[in-house]
């Protein structure tokens, strides 16, 4: 059973020591197995010098070929255990090597990005850098599975209720200082993304089993069994190939008769086939764990309850699909294979574990899933030990945060901003000079939002949430394809995030320059319109825009809105950021200077910065 082992060491230093331990490993067994290479090299030519020489014209006896061939055996034995460990220890060094890259920020260009979980449709995935390049999925993910991959996505997709979010976050914090067991993960000798597909492995086990009756069994074994006495008896007792063949035809219809039998379990089973390797390795990691959270408990329940080993049943169910597959497609096996009728004895074998273990694959998948989000998610919190678990309201409405930054922005560069929203504050707009970090704000609550509703630690001090639905407006873009104009695609969005109010639970929207696109009467009106009906309906959020036209609407709204911003300083004709976010409406505009300072020819006039 492992444990988690009490240590005091910084992540980073905890890396870099076993970074460095390990690869002192790998290089020792990297020698010894270029050594045990060239010894294994140099042994098999001693056993054909021995062979030739036993065969020459000599009187060398014959016993001595079995001194080198046994020495060849048992390093070739030796030199695989040995490539073993220096493979696993490889693993191990890159395992801790992107740790450290995470630590230092040098993650971008490693790891799964999850496009393949990119979809333009999603209410904020997009605008949140959820998932590619450079992404919190990428940052976070650890999974050597789809499942584990598929479940993590999930949880940065999906919103959930509060009881679930708290007993996430103590599954995290169980495995948070479990370093070994998430080492355990990297060490899997299978490819990381070896395509275990589980809709098929699913649908397979739930189809009803096709057992073959007592009859159908006895007639392969008496077939196979006469096949083998009509060789024996084809040059010892003088009876020929005639009792061969008969046995041959008869043997022949039987198999013809189940032809069809044969090819439909080899090829759904072999479908379902696909990564049982690194399940069962997956499982076997499992196993060996102890639980004590509620989900993980349940996790251990899932396996105790079935009553066996999962990962052992899993390699039996992958050894009788290869057999089988052998049996009928490898030159030098299918034709023993077939004589013996081994593909029926196969096939009744695979339709039985299906009958005895078929319900239970869901759950086995399940728990591999959970298990991996969570241990991806404990390893985003052992590497960030100053970000603290949110704390989850069960009733109300509040979003507030203390010195809340964004996950994916280098610590050193990371400025941090309090922010509050909730029932008696229900609107903040964000107004500020280009480039002053209104969208990066708006972004920051709501990245942070997904890791506290996925039961992650966020980037703040403290936070207190209530769980909430996103939807947010940020990255629109126009579409040729399908003939619509940025402001078609962003009313659509716009329109997509306000039926979001109808859910269960309340609306966290972020609009980022809203209503882009059009011009500025309609675009106040508009805007005061959306903004009201979302607000009326529940919905609370953040709101940006560089028209400080629109930052009247709070005043309309009264004191459940606000106004803030962020500005810019011109000095020495450098304009600087310092991101912070000031009470209020900006009283000046940057983006004349800002044409200036990329060589546009804008005449200066006295009020060239007065607010648009």
């Amino acid at each position: 059973m492992n444990t988690p082992a009490a240590t005091t060491a910084s992540p980073e230093a905890e890396y870099q020591q076993r970074f460095e331990q390990r690869s002192r490993s790998a290089k020792r067994y990297s020698l010894l197995d270029s050594a045990l290479s060239i010894t294994r090299g140099a042994t098999f030519l001693s056993t054909v010098a021995v062979v030739l020489f036993v065969f020459s014209p000599s009187e060398i006896n014959p016993w001595w070929i079995a001194l080198p061939s046994s020495l060849f055996l048992i390093l070739v034995v030796t030199h695989a255990s040995v490539s073993k460990r220096r493979d696993r220890y490889r693993r191990a060094v890159e395992f801790y090597e992107r740790g450290i890259q995470r630590l230092e920020h040098k993650w971008s260009s490693t790891g799964a990005t999850g496009d393949r979980y990119k979809s333009p449709e999603h209410m904020y995935s997009g605008d949140l850098d959820i998932f590619g390049e450079g992404s919190l999925f990428q940052l976070i993910c650890r999974a050597r599975t789809r499942l584990g991959e598929d479940r993590l996505a999930e949880w940065l997709m999906d919103a959930t209720d509060s009881e679930t979010i708290r007993r996430r976050q103590q599954s995290v914090e169980e495995l948070r200082y479990r370093l070994d067991f998430r080492e355990q993960f990297a060490l899997l000798d299978a490819e990381v993304h070896e395509d275990l597909n589980q809709n098929l492995l699913i649908e397979w086990s739930q189809q009803p089993p096709r057992l073959l009756s007592k009859t159908q069994q006895i007639t392969a074994a008496i077939f196979g069994i006469l096949a083998v006495l009509a060789v024996l008896a084809w040059t010892p007792f003088g009876f020929g190939p005639s009792p061969l063949v008969v046995v041959l035809i008869f043997e022949s219809i039987f198999l013809f008769t189940h032809r069809k039998l044969i090819q439909d379990v080899r090829l759904q089973a072999e479908e379902a086939n696909s990564g049982l390797t690194i399940l069962s390795q997956v499982l076997g990691v499992l196993e060996a764990e102890s639980f004590h959270s509620t989900n993980l408990k349940e996790v251990s329940n899932v396996f105790e309850s079935t009553g066996t080993i999962p990962s052992k049943r899993i390699r039996q169910l992958q050894n009788r699909i290869q057999n089988l597959v052998a049996g009928l497609q490898n030159q030098f096996f299918a034709p023993f294979a077939l004589i013996l009728c081994v593909p029926i004895h196969l096939v009744h074998a695979i339709e039985s574990w299906k009958a005895r273990f078929g319900d239970s694959i869901p759950q086995w998948l399940d728990a591999v899933g959970e298990v991996e989000a969570t241990a991806s998610l404990s390893g985003y919190a052992y590497e960030n030990p100053n970000d603290p678990f949110p704390k989850i309201r069960d009733d109300g409405l509040e979003i507030i945060a203390e010195e809340l930054g964004h996950p994916l922005i280098l610590p050193s560069e990371c400025v941090r901003n309090d922010i509050r929203i909730g029932e008696d504050q229900r609107l903040v707009l964000i107004s500020g000079s280009n480039m002053s970090g209104k969208s990066t704000l708006m972004r920051t609550v709501g990245i942070n939002m997904v890791l506290a509703l996925a039961g992650a630690p966020v980037r703040a001090t403290a936070m207190t949430v209530s769980p909430v639905t996103i939807g947010s407006e940020m990255r629109v873009q126009d579409s040729l394809q399908a003939g619509a104009s940025l402001f078609y695609t962003v009313i659509s969005r716009i329109k997509s995030i306000v039926e979001l109010t109808s859910g269960k639970r309340p609306l966290l929207f972020l609009l980022d320059e809203i209503l882009q696109g059009t011009n500025s009467h309609d675009r106040r009106v508009g805007a005061e319109a959306i903004i009201r009906s979302l607000l009326d309906q529940g919905a609370v959020g953040l709101v940006t825009t560089h028209d400080l036209a629109l930052t009247k609407i709070v005043d309309s709204i009264g004191d459940t809105a606000i106004n803030v911003h962020f500005e810019d300083n011109i000095v020495d004709g450098e304009m600087t950021f310092d991101y912070r976010m000031r009470p209020g409406v900006i009283d000046r505009s940057n983006a004349l200077e800002l044409m200036r300072m990329i060589g546009l020819k804008i005449e200066k006039r006295g009020n060239d910065q007065a607010p648009s």
